[in-house]
């Protein structure tokens, strides 16, 4: 079953195994729960990546706009981060103590995002929201959190409340998205929806004495904030000493170098960082003022105030150079402008395609993330993406894979290794995807 795959990248070869993608599937079923890790469409395998191209078990060549999920910003295999990653194990995996790599790499993130003056490292961006809301907690003795409908923030039992809710209540009901989760955490979850100042206002005026924290994506999933929005956020936190906490696990050194916060010129009192971070290895931080930062130096808080936090791969070398070499990369004159241009380039495509075809659709997000919404109507919040038409959104995706273009449902993820080939290559499965959306 072996198979010879020519690429379009730097000529090389790539053999795949003895067993093929539905081989994998089958093991797959097996042994794993649904047969997946959890994250993406179990029935794709992927074998190998590098620079914009991933191949699934099957040889399967794919250009790719899911990059992890996020984090390969740069394109995979870049050659400058793996020269760092490969001195550095030379020297070892891991410690579980200091290590001078993500001093570094702490001090360069606390210098560029303008909320943080100190960090602490977890490993995963779910472990940082957690620890955030229960930072905001720690720090203003209240229990409640508010959070917007549709925002991801994690696996925590808060963050599982009205993430991707089918159930429709009113605000600030929090209804549940996984089953396990205590019926009690409902009461500390209060939900607004995205992008209505008033609707938070209201919430506030309500319950402002018990509420710790605002938690939000400022661009929530795709959908960036209307004018005013953030800063209607942190004018009702300031007044009501509620901790402002941005989720910028995805938003951070993508939509500029400093994150959302420094684009949308709106600080919070504490965000979330990852992916991007850890330049393809598993590492996230929760980042904020000095004096909410506290609360995990029992030294300073006392016993009652002191929140702990450990971790065993926590601020991990290895990652720590991988970060430090792409945050580097990513300080070069003109990256930011180039991933915003590759960015633009692709939304135009989809606009194009979809409008001479007459498709209802709305291309949302910034250029460095977003994807397209079928739906006749202005997205603003998670109820617009809601009521939108998921047949043609699963038609659409469904014939990109097949045309070359890997890609998640609600997301498209451009990286800065991408070329005019790989534009044309998905403009043309732009095409195909629209023509079976005609058909």
């Amino acid at each position: 079953m072996a198979l010879i795959i020519s690429t379009a990248l730097e000529g090389t070869a790539i053999m795949n195994t003895d067993f093929s993608q539905s081989d994998w599937n089958s093991r797959a079923r097996a042994v794993l729960p649904g047969g997946g890790f959890g994250n993406f469409d179990p029935s794709i395998c992927i074998r190998e990546s590098r620079g914009s191209r991933v191949w699934d078990e099957d040889g399967k060549e794919y250009v790719d706009y899911l990059i992890g999920s996020g984090p390969m910003i740069l394109g995979h295999g870049n050659p400058e981060v793996m020269e760092a990653v490969q001195e550095q194990l030379t020297k070892g995996l891991t410690y579980f103590a200091n290590n001078a790599s993500a001093i570094e790499l702490a001090e360069e993130i606390c210098s560029a995002v303008p909320c943080a003056e100190q960090l602490r490292y977890v490993c995963t961006g779910g472990e940082a929201d957690m620890y955030a809301m229960r930072l905001a907690r720690a720090f203003t003795g209240r229990d409640r959190i508010l959070k917007f409908e549709g925002g991801y923030h994690g696996m925590s039992a808060d963050a599982q409340m009205s993430l991707a809710p089918t159930r429709l209540v009113n605000f600030p009901q929090a209804v549940p998205d996984s089953a396990g989760i205590p019926t009690s955490i409902g009461d500390d979850i209060l939900v607004a929806p995205f992008n209505d100042a008033d609707a938070v206002h209201s919430i506030i005026a309500e319950h402002a004495g018990s509420i710790a924290g605002i938690i939000v994506e400022p661009l929530q999933r795709l959908i960036p904030p209307a004018p005013g929005f953030l800063q209607a956020l942190r004018e009702e936190c300031t007044r009501h000493g509620i901790v402002l906490i941005f989720d910028e696990i995805v938003t951070g050194f993508r939509l500029s170098y400093g994150g959302a916060q420094k684009l949308y010129e709106v600080t919070p009192d504490i965000c979330t960082l990852g992916k991007v971070i850890g330049g393809g290895f598993p590492l996230a931080a929760i980042v904020g003022r000095t004096d909410i930062m506290a609360h995990f130096d029992k030294q300073k808080v006392g016993q009652e105030g002191f929140l702990m936090q450990l971790g065993t791969l926590s601020g991990n070398p290895v990652a720590a150079v991988a970060g430090l070499k792409t945050l580097e990369i990513l300080r070069r004159p003109g990256m930011y402008e180039q991933l915003r241009q590759t960015g633009s380039t692709i939304m135009s495509m989809f606009e194009k395609r979809l409008g001479d075809a007459e498709i209802a659709h709305r291309v949302v997000g910034d250029p460095t993330l977003f994807d397209v919404v079928f739906t006749d109507r202005d997205v603003n919040n998670y109820r617009d993406v809601f009521a939108a038409d998921t047949t043609s959104n699963a038609t659409f995706n469904k014939v990109l894979r097949e045309n070359g273009i890997l890609k998640s449902p609600g997301k498209c993820y451009p990286s800065l290794a991408i070329d005019a080939e790989d534009l044309a290559l998905t403009d043309k499965a732009i095409e195909q995807a629209v023509a079976a959306l005609l058909s």
